[in-house]
């Protein structure tokens, strides 16, 4: 009784000031709120990980907060019956206060004085009242199912791996340069039934004909002073060797700008939901992956190939990839600490750019996609799939992965991408 006799108090006051301030956002508030997201994602580690398992919390809340308003789709976590958010709503309290409350809880504490900061500039701009307040609600209740979902989720849960000795096995460049990061491959999934569900067909058989063609292939094109790499391909290499959740997240931010297509905040809210759940459950399955079939990456497979099995392949014991501190770049490249197959950039690209195809009902979009590795030098795409391919070869170019690894990497992010657009984001029936 208490409860609806206020909600009628609040819709009377609002009444008013729909007519002339709705609560559909007017500026990039939600835009805004990415990129703080994306750059409080970057402090949380170890790596890119942790990073992607946290603007995917924001997105997933954000989504959900706007979604209580607008009511047009399926939500993520929150059961619309039990939220009581009014259709005149601040959008962009929604957006603030969900993005917020997610981020101060994941974030180290000295981070959040600047993000609270941020949000009372949000909420400034609001007019208090009855909209910016159901606002609020709205995304608080967002914040707070996230938050309850991803309690005791796995996030930095102990991890050993498994070293081998064996021809094939993975094993690191020193026994104690290990995987800070091999915890993910257990983490609860965020739109995937487990992390093993896309089991990929495994790398080639050492003493089989294609690994031994793929062997020459990286051995030739992915080397420290290759002959055969061309010197864009070279630039490729590097350009992609940095953390997807910021290149897609940039990404989503120009295709959902004004000029491109006119996204409303709704739209925009399910765009870097949908990328950035399927970007993360895209490393949780490849982590999984990758300690279940522990194959060795292409250094040690090229410095030990005497003991492969395969005439075809030959050794060289002082082999470096392209990948190697000595390339002059910065921050500086290096061999990864963990298994080959499948790849992780594919895994990850794979199913972000499945869920851009997903959004826009389209491959064909052209774009610019900017690196932290060579800023103000976009690379340019007419398509998504465009994309992803250069993503696969450049791995390649950079040495450290088989061509295979790369492909079903590819493949398990395409598959996770589509099984999200079928079970989660769908519209409402009216």
């Amino acid at each position: 009784m208490i409860r609806t006799t206020r909600r009628a108090l609040l819709a009377g006051a609002a009444l008013v000031a729909v007519l002339v301030a709705p609560g559909v956002a007017r500026a990039d508030v939600i835009g805004d709120w990415n990129v703080i997201a994306q750059n409080e994602a970057v402090q949380i580690r170890p790596t890119a990980h942790g990073q992607a398992r946290g603007i995917a919390m924001v997105q997933g809340a954000v989504y959900d907060a706007v979604n209580a308003i607008v009511r047009s789709h399926q939500p993520y976590l929150l059961d619309l019956d039990d939220t009581d958010v009014q259709p005149f709503a601040s959008q962009d309290a929604a957006v603030a206060t969900a993005a917020h409350h997610v981020l101060v809880a994941i974030v180290a504490p000295t981070r959040v004085a600047a993000l609270d900061t941020a949000y009372q500039t949000t909420l400034g701009a609001i007019p208090d009242g009855a909209i910016e307040q159901e606002g609020v609600e709205a995304g608080d209740a967002a914040a707070a199912a996230m938050l309850e979902a991803r309690e005791d989720d796995g996030y930095l849960a102990p991890f050993t791996p498994t070293l081998g000795t064996d021809p094939g096995d993975w094993r690191p460049l020193t026994p104690t340069a290990l995987d800070p990061d091999g915890w993910v491959g257990n983490l609860k999934p965020f739109v995937m039934e487990s992390p093993e569900q896309f089991r990929s067909d495994g790398p080639n058989d050492l003493t089989s004909a294609a690994y031994a063609e793929e062997f020459a292939e990286v051995k030739s094109v992915g080397a420290l002073n290759s002959t055969t790499r061309t010197a864009d391909e070279t630039t490729a290499a590097i350009f992609w060797q940095f953390a997807p959740a910021v290149l897609w997240n940039r990404l989503a931010r120009d295709l959902a700008a004004p000029t491109r297509y006119g996204l409303d905040t709704f739209s925009q809210a399910r765009l870097y939901a949908m990328v950035n759940l399927a970007a993360a459950d895209g490393a949780i399955g490849c982590w999984n992956d990758k300690y279940y079939w522990n194959f060795w990456r292409p250094r040690a497979a090229i410095r030990e190939a005497d003991t492969d099995g395969n005439a075809a392949t030959v050794a060289d014991p002082s082999w470096e990839p392209l990948f190697h501190p000595s390339t002059p770049t910065t921050p500086a490249i290096a061999t990864p600490l963990f298994p080959d197959h499948p790849s992780g950039h594919g895994c990850v690209s794979g199913a972000a750019l499945r869920a851009f195809r997903e959004f826009f009902g389209t491959d064909r979009i052209a774009f610019d996609l900017y690196s932290g590795r060579f800023p103000g030098q976009p690379r340019q795409f007419d398509r998504f799939s465009e994309a992803l391919k250069e993503i696969i070869d450049a791995r390649i170019w950079g040495g450290i992965h088989f061509r295979t690894a790369d492909v079903q990497g590819a493949v398990m992010g395409k598959k996770i991408g589509f099984w999200m657009q079928k079970h989660y984001f769908k519209p409402l029936q009216k």
